[in-house]
């Protein structure tokens, strides 16, 4: 299953070529990128996610904040964290994938093993750079996110209802968008841009939710397709909803104790609840299929839209 650390949008098809010797690793690295890890999708949420933390993170606290030189190297840490942890779930799910996705670059041999292990370390030693440059707390809390990762496969390979049993699986992986939350908390806080105190708990959960809420849109039908891992086929359908916009509910509860101090003005970013709420109207509405999973990718964009923008204004 995927790691829970970004939103994963499926594959699209496309054409597959061998493997051929390493003068093409660039190119089919490439290809790999571009059909697994959409940069408009993956870069966007990144970029979103880390402004939307930095700025509440500050207006919280009522500490200037604008986008800095550091606010740039949060982002392409985030990213390249997140493409890390792509590479390494194309590699553990290579068994599962065999059988009911054939057209993964992995299994068509578009990719090797080999060569996302080379591309994954170039990341680690780029992302460790780019924050040992800034401070060594800094390259630690992103080392901690992608050690976590590299974690997972083992565990998976010793467990594996790990990677079979959806809830139990989201257990063990989710903690990698923590720790990821926590590296861009915990480099402001080594900045000194703000000071660690209750709130940074109560964002880490705000951006916990708004992840949790699209994760379980994502995997949440009235039938499950063969091979599908969903929760609401653990949960049953209606459970599987009521979780999913629990998440949302909470999310908006966590915006309000953090914004509220400063007037009715600054929860304009709880206005993106209209999304989930649409969202679950329409889905036991309807009695059939999915989840309107573009209702929620939207209410993860509005949501971290709106708080970078209130991060500006109140700071």
């Amino acid at each position: 299953m995927p790691t829970a650390a970004a939103p994963h949008v499926p594959d699209r098809p496309g054409r597959h070529l061998p493997a051929r010797p390493g003068r093409h690793v660039p190119a089919r690295l490439g290809r790999f990128v571009l059909r697994m890890f959409r940069p408009q999708i993956y870069v966007t949420y990144g970029l979103l996610w880390v402004l939307a933390l930095e700025g509440t993170a500050a207006a919280a606290t009522g500490t200037a904040w604008r986008p800095s030189g550091a606010t740039a190297i949060r982002v392409v840490s985030v990213v390249l964290a997140l493409l890390f942890l792509r590479m390494l779930d194309e590699q553990k799910d290579l068994a599962h994938d065999r059988v009911h996705h054939p057209d993964r670059p992995l299994v068509t041999g578009a990719i090797t093993a080999a060569e996302l292990r080379g591309a994954m370390a170039v990341i680690t030693v780029v992302v460790t750079g780019l924050n040992a440059a800034r401070s060594t707390t800094d390259a630690l809390l992103i080392l901690a996110a992608l050690g976590y990762g590299l974690f997972l496969a083992p565990l998976e390979r010793l467990a594996p209802a790990v990677g079979e049993r959806p809830l139990l699986g989201l257990a063990f992986t989710y903690p990698v968008q923590l720790l990821l939350g926590g590296y861009v908390y915990g480099s402001l806080v080594a900045a000194g841009t703000v000071t660690a105190d209750w709130r940074g708990a109560v964002l880490l959960a705000l951006c916990a939710c708004v992840f949790l809420h699209f994760e379980f849109a994502r995997k949440t039908a009235w039938e499950a397709p063969p091979g599908a891992r969903l929760y609401s086929a653990a949960l049953g359908p209606r459970r599987a909803a009521a979780v999913t916009a629990g998440f949302a509910a909470v999310a908006v509860g966590c915006e309000v104790v953090l914004l509220a101090p400063h007037g009715p003005l600054a929860l304009l970013p709880c206005l993106a609840a209209v999304l989930p709420a649409h969202g679950t109207r329409r889905f036991l509405a309807a009695g059939r299929g999915g989840w309107p999973v573009p209702a929620a990718i939207a209410f993860v964009v509005a949501t971290y839209l709106a708080l970078a923008v209130q991060g500006v204004l109140l700071s």
